[in-house]
């Protein structure tokens, strides 16, 4: 899988100031989450909120700015090239953050061990 070094930086700054929602996410969930997770990763000219390499999942949270006509486009266009690559993405709300965080947590548990089965097939 390609990848855009010009976005390392950006990247690497996205980790440091990453949401409220994200760092919840990844605190209480996917940074000790089997198989791993990256956050903040570079994937051809997009970066992915969290990505494992092993179940070839992406997941992504959208906050309010994603619900706009554009931005809906541009992350249609986003989520595409992240399938054209054989990565599957899901994508949950903030808000699901905030109010069904173990219902979130579940559904990618989920998620990891269906595409782990389907590698092993």
């Amino acid at each position: 899988m390609e990848k855009n070094k010009e976005l390392s930086e950006r990247a690497r700054a996205l980790r440091k100031s990453m949401t409220k929602e994200e760092q919840k996410l990844w605190k209480l969930y996917l940074c000790r989450c089997q198989p791993r997770f990256h956050r903040q990763y570079v994937i051809g000219n997009y970066i992915a909120d969290f990505y494992c390499h092993k179940a070839k999942l992406v997941v992504e949270l959208d906050g309010s700015q994603h619900y706009t006509p554009e931005e809906k486009q541009y992350d249609e266009k986003r989520t595409n090239y992240l399938q054209s690559q054989g990565l599957q993405v899901i994508r949950f709300s903030n808000l699901d953050i905030l109010q069904r965080f173990h219902s979130v947590c579940a559904e990618i548990d989920r998620t990891i061990k269906e595409n782990m089965e389907a590698e092993q097939a």
